[in-house]
């Protein structure tokens, strides 16, 4: 029977157990952290906890247009709130109940999992350091160890004032003013939450517009709706130095600007954990940046040694950390396999509204690098939209000139983490625009607009303009 050792519980690990288990492989999972990892334990699973809330409080308070009534009276912004003890109180217990669901499904399927910390001595044997060391001899090994929060050098966090996104559950108090130091993804999500529980915040960001990784036109709807919800937004600026004393942070900006609040959230990326694992003595290369090398099916430099998720740097999703686990385990144990496809990814920032994009962007597009016909479609003239007081949003769509086969697209709207799942099919699948439109939407519905910019999309000649006014 094949031994398959996989370091690390999370995402890439717990799925590529799974299925090695499925393939009839003898599998241990040695993890220090809590199985389900960082993201199940205090990244993705709390954080979109947290916005659940944060989105519960925002619809609340837009109801009021739509006729709705407390006690009787009209809603006021003042009159909503919400207990921070509470929120984080059931942030943890969900992430140690979903934690606990994982574990027991893999034990279910008979995984070993050893609590430890795992190191490779070879392409072979995996050590697991603890009070008595073990050694495994393995016939496959998986790495997948994650990554934690990057901090400034000039602004270590204490958990208390200066935070970094695994802390912010700790606190029994809703920050009274927040600054959040870093306008990516994590930056963007916790500034649009903390906003709309009640929280003054202000984002820094180093760049012109929040979200730069992102759709320039979904990023600057983005930015004027916080903007619109009283969010203070700095552009162009960075943080020198985050200090904090008493009830107070101080931001000192390279402006010589300094900013006072009484929490600041450090969000300014990742960095790989892959530090004493070993990776020199068994062979495995490893990035400037510390990140592993692998290639699209996860193998890395040393044979039988697979690498997946955070930790290699490829793209900082659980969606994309379980499907390395996964592919590592197809190949390594012989079953049928496709290579990793990024083109094919949907991916999503939980602001609200949330922006969803799958495939080529228009960054590609306007650099010459991808040809394709673009139409952008806004939402405001949705009649479920309008119905639903959804003000801010928009559908984008990239097409092939020559066989108009849909190539990627964009979503901004409250939901558009489940509304992209048509145009990642549409991509996966090479579907054309007129395969697209031709298929029956339900009316009223927001779909409907995904159907609509199709239609206007396969009308769009050479000469004519390819946007649609948003």
């Amino acid at each position: 029977m094949t031994q398959v050792t996989i370091i690390g519980g999370g995402p890439g690990g717990y799925e590529a157990a799974l299925v090695a288990a499925q393939l009839s492989a003898k599998v241990t999972v040695v993890d220090g952290g809590g199985i389900g990892g960082a993201t199940v334990l205090t990244d993705c699973v709390p954080s979109k906890t947290l916005i659940a809330t944060a989105e519960a409080i925002t619809t609340t308070k837009d109801s009021g247009q739509l006729g709705v009534l407390l006690d009787g009276a009209a809603i006021s912004s003042s009159r909503i709130s919400a207990d921070i003890r509470k929120v984080n109180e059931r942030i943890k217990s969900l992430a140690a109940a979903q934690s606990a669901d994982i574990r027991k499904r893999l034990l279910d399927n008979s995984v070993e999992i050893i609590s430890g910390k795992g190191q490779l001595l070879g392409s072979g044997e995996v050590a697991i350091l603890g009070s008595h060391k073990q050694v495994i001899k393995s016939d496959v090994i998986l790495i997948a160890t994650g990554a934690r929060p990057k901090q400034l050098p000039s602004a270590l966090c204490d958990g208390q004032r200066i935070l970094n996104w695994q802390q912010l559950y700790d606190l029994t108090e809703l920050p009274e003013k927040l600054i959040v130091i870093g306008s990516g993804v994590t930056g963007a999500e916790f500034a649009s939450a903390y906003r709309a529980l009640g929280s003054e915040v202000v984002l820094i960001s180093s760049r012109k517009q929040v979200l730069p990784a992102e759709d320039i036109d979904a990023a600057a709807l983005i930015e004027s709706v916080f903007q619109r919800r009283g969010m203070q937004v700095l552009a162009s600026a960075r943080a020198r130095n985050v200090s904090a004393k008493d009830n107070q942070v101080f931001v000192e900006l390279d402006s010589g600007e300094v900013i006072t609040g009484s929490h600041a959230l450090i969000a300014i990326g990742s960095i790989p954990n892959t530090e004493q694992l070993g990776l020199d003595v068994a062979g495995v290369k490893s990035l400037p940046n510390g990140f592993i090398e692998v290639d699209r099916v996860s193998r890395t430099s040393a044979r039988n040694v697979y690498a997946a998720g955070d930790c290699t740097g490829v793209l900082p999703l659980a969606s994309v950390a379980a499907m390395q686990g996964r592919i590592a385990m197809y190949h390594a144990l012989g079953d049928a396999v496709s290579p990793l496809d990024l083109n094919t990814v949907s991916q999503n920032v939980f602001t609200d509204p949330e922006i969803a994009s799958v495939g080529v962007s228009q960054e590609l597009v306007d650099s010459g690098e991808i040809k394709a016909r673009v139409l952008t479609l806004s939402l405001a003239g949705n009649a479920r939209a309008k119905m639903q007081g959804q003000v801010d949003g928009l559908i984008k769509l990239f097409a092939s000139p020559e066989s108009s086969v849909v190539l990627g697209g964009v979503v901004v709207a409250r939901n558009a983490s489940e509304l992209i799942f048509p145009i990642t099919l549409a991509v996966e699948q090479r579907l054309n625009v007129d395969q697209l439109a031709s298929t029956f939407t339900i009316y009223p519905s927001l779909t409907g607009s995904i159907a609509e910019a199709a239609r206007q999309l396969h009308r769009v000649t050479d000469s004519a303009p390819t946007t649609k006014g948003i």
